[in-house]
């Protein structure tokens, strides 16, 4: 069984920064790609930000020049280094990865709230 485990979220002021982290477990060949989602009150679910295997990065359009994604292919890990946060980036924000089992398998974690309030 394969699971994501986030880090990271809480609450912060507008024009701060924040850092999410997720770490991929269980039985685990390699990981074609994570990245992080998220999804507001009465709002759809959208990309966040994705890198690949090979470090290729994809953003949403929302978080471009704000957000860095990187990751660690040895550790299975992810980070998300927001800055510039405004109150419309409040959200509960979910690692997603593809990951080689040796099938591939989609897998969510369990989100993190992230709250940007004065």
């Amino acid at each position: 069984q394969v699971q994501l485990v986030e880090s990271g979220g809480g609450l912060v002021q507008p024009g701060g920064s924040l850092r999410l982290s997720c770490a991929a477990s269980g039985s685990i060949s390699g990981i074609n790609r994570m990245g992080w989602y998220r999804q507001a009150p009465g709002k759809e679910r959208e990309l966040v930000a994705t890198i690949t295997r090979g470090g290729r990065t994809n953003y949403g359009g929302s978080v471009k020049d704000r957000f860095t994604i990187s990751g660690d292919n040895a550790k299975n890990t992810v980070l998300l280094q927001t800055n510039s946060l405004k109150p419309d980036d409040t959200a509960v924000y979910y690692c997603h990865a593809l990951i080689i089992t040796p099938t591939l398998l989609e897998v969510w974690g369990q989100g993190t709230l992230v709250t940007v309030s004065s």
